[in-house]
């Protein structure tokens, strides 16, 4: 049972809440505070629903009026929070593949853990937002078997809901001669196969892979592979087992190895919040000891820190 921390709010007013919103974005010193009590103590559909409230009360936009009155990475979280989940996707693809240096890290957590469904949307939303193709953006911006990997999971063609345990055996069979010859026909197989079955028959493929190879898949592509290529292979690996651990194992990640990488537990925070957000907060504990809401505490800091709290959901005794 997958659980967010971000649920519809109750008695629910977007007129009420665009009111006052306008009133804390007017005055001579933006109430931050409101914004955090409001923005992220609503689901999206809600969200959005004020901003139409808003552009009718003051025939202006509130994500603009966000960007013009905020600074640094709060107001990356209070825009974030403005955006629909396909198009906040695209945003993040978008700034990741044009930045001034491609973010491979954002693009494997992106299209390694998303649904056909999601990763249709957010190429729909790709294409509107900034009048590109992504996959044409993917193949100019990327390369090699990276490139390749990438571009199969954003076609969006994974299989879904079947298994077949005839072919499970075969399937680790490939995975296991692609992790011993290394070529870069076995690495098209490899690829093939993590990106297309569907994740209850990848479950099996992996069962048949440590009878075969007496080892972990993860162990043996760590083994075989380096580099993103590597990286996004044990990504699709973890996602298939357990999203909530992946994301959970990214943010810490995040946090304490890249020194509060801020993009990535935004990101993360936001684009889970009302999926499985409580799920990640559980198996974060669980993993490393402390709460997700004790490390960012410990590392951030201002309104900033209340906002990602506030996202968290996370209790005192969380602390």
């Amino acid at each position: 049972q997958t659980q967010g921390t971000i649920f519809p709010a109750p008695n629910f007013n977007p007129i009420l809440d665009a009111q006052l919103l306008g009133g804390a974005l007017q005055g001579i010193s933006c109430e931050k505070d409101v914004l955090i009590d409001i923005l992220t103590q609503r689901c999206n559909s809600q969200r959005l629903m004020i901003a139409e409230a808003y552009r009718d009360m003051y025939g202006r936009d509130l994500m603009t009026d966000l960007k013009e009155n905020l600074s640094h990475h709060f107001k990356e979280v209070m825009v974030g929070l403005m955006y629909p989940p396909a198009s906040y996707d695209a945003h993040e693809l978008w700034h990741a593949l044009k930045g001034v240096d491609t973010e491979e890290n954002c693009l494997i957590d992106i299209l390694a853990s998303r649904s056909n469904m999601e990763i249709f949307q957010m190429k729909e939303a790709y294409l509107m937002q900034y009048n590109n193709d992504l996959q044409q953006d993917i193949d100019s911006e990327t390369s090699g078997h990276f490139r390749d990997t990438l571009m199969n999971l954003a076609q969006g063609t994974r299989m879904e809901g079947y298994a077949d345990p005839s072919t499970a055996a075969q399937d680790a069979m490939i995975l296991w001669e692609a992790c011993q010859q290394k070529t870069g026909e076995h690495k098209n197989m490899l690829q093939m196969i993590l990106c297309n079955r569907s994740y209850q028959q990848l479950w099996m493929v992996f069962q048949e892979f440590q009878n075969i190879a007496g080892q972990d898949i993860i162990d043996a592509i760590n083994e075989c592979y380096d580099g993103y290529f590597q990286e996004l292979l044990v990504a699709i690996v973890l996602c298939v087992r357990d999203k909530p651990s992946y994301f959970a194992y990214r943010l810490h990640n995040a946090i304490h190895d890249l020194g509060f990488h801020n993009k990535t537990v935004i990101r993360i925070l936001i684009a889970r919040s009302e999926i499985d957000l409580m799920n990640i907060r559980q198996r974060y504990k669980e993993r490393y000891g402390k709460s997700l809401f004790h490390d960012i505490k410990h590392f951030a800091s201002g309104h900033y820190e209340s906002a990602l709290l506030a996202i968290c959901a996370g209790d005192a005794e969380d602390y």
